[in-house]
């Protein structure tokens, strides 16, 4: 028998003991669906003073959306230069737009606006979602959400990266754990129909594998129904570059990073689509760790460890 047809995990029709995007997006839309960054042109509490200056110490220049086009294109423009771009790989007839770059609430309402309807009004644009910070979600902009996830499949990708609060001050990140619960709890309070993603990072400056699993643990209690697991990696010009030359900082190296992933995976509730179990940025400006580039054999060997170990998604996790 092959491993798909003796995988204990439900919520896969393949050998993958987790729940992956696709297997979500292929439930929600009937098939396929291209996910596109976009640069709606926001900045950052995190750089303009609000809560800090700098932005997060790993944070490139294009905070985060260094796949996403230049800002100024238009939303349409954006999108039509995306789907060219994809298409050339999958099937971009449905899409969702990724509002990705920076924080994507950090605007007046009726700024946001003008950039969700410009996306939602494109052809084959079958949801949105929108990367924010959980501070950054005043009763206008939950108003807004709440309005549009009526009207499309709407998720709102929070950035967490660890629960530990005195990891967040190294990082610089600018909000607490408990303003990160306060997030979520908002947008539930403001809809039951919008979707919550959580942004975590494996291997933050001074995290061991304790404070690591105890994010994902932490996250796993909040039933957050989307997580992204991200492996911390150094690009050029950012302040974790100048620790990581400096020798003040040492990435995970490949077999701790996929161990941690299956501990985490473990660890999640059954139900919680995993989004994505890795991170990369621009091949040009990626210092460390190199091994991060090939993600595919990332993935392959994180299915062979979980299925060595005899585990699965949420075989840890209490609930």
């Amino acid at each position: 028998m092959t491993q798909a047809e003796t995988n204990p995990y439900p919520h896969s029709n393949s050998n993958k003991r987790y729940q992956t995007y696709d297997y979500y997006l292929r439930r929600t839309f009937g098939g396929k669906v291209a996910k596109l960054p976009l640069n709606g042109g926001f900045s950052c509490p995190n750089l303009d003073g609000t809560c800090g200056y700098g932005g997060c110490i790993y944070c490139s220049e294009r905070g985060s959306g260094d796949f996403a086009p230049e800002a100024s294109l238009s939303i349409a423009e954006q999108i039509a230069r995306q789907k060219e771009l994809y298409a050339k790989k999958w099937d971009v007839s449905r899409c969702i737009a990724y509002f990705q770059a920076r924080t994507n609430t950090y605007a007046p309402a009726e700024v946001l606006r003008s950039r969700f309807e410009e996306a939602l009004a494109q052809e084959g644009i079958v949801g949105l979602n929108i990367a924010t910070r959980p501070d950054c979600l005043p009763r206008e902009v939950l108003s807004l959400l709440a309005e549009l996830a009526e009207r499309t499949v709407l998720t709102v990708e929070l950035g967490l990266q660890s629960s530990n609060d005195a990891t967040a001050r190294r990082i610089n990140r600018g909000h607490t754990f408990a303003q990160f619960r306060e997030g979520v709890e908002a947008l539930r309070l403001a809809s039951p129909r919008i979707g919550i993603c959580a942004h975590l990072i494996l291997g933050l400056p001074g995290e061991g594998r304790e404070e690591m699993l105890q994010t994902v643990e932490d996250v796993a209690a909040l039933e957050i129904p989307q997580v992204k697991l991200h492996l911390l990696h150094v690009l050029r010009g950012t302040a974790l570059a100048e620790q990581y030359l400096a020798g003040d900082y040492l990435p995970l190296e490949r077999e701790a990073y996929l161990e941690l992933l299956a501990d985490a995976i473990e660890r999640l509730p059954t139900d919680t689509v995993i989004c994505r179990l890795t991170g990369d940025g621009k091949a040009e400006d990626l210092l460390a760790p190199l091994w991060s580039k090939r993600k595919t054999t990332v993935v392959n060997d994180l299915d062979k460890l979980l299925y060595a170990r005899g585990s699965y998604q949420g075989c840890r996790c209490p609930r």
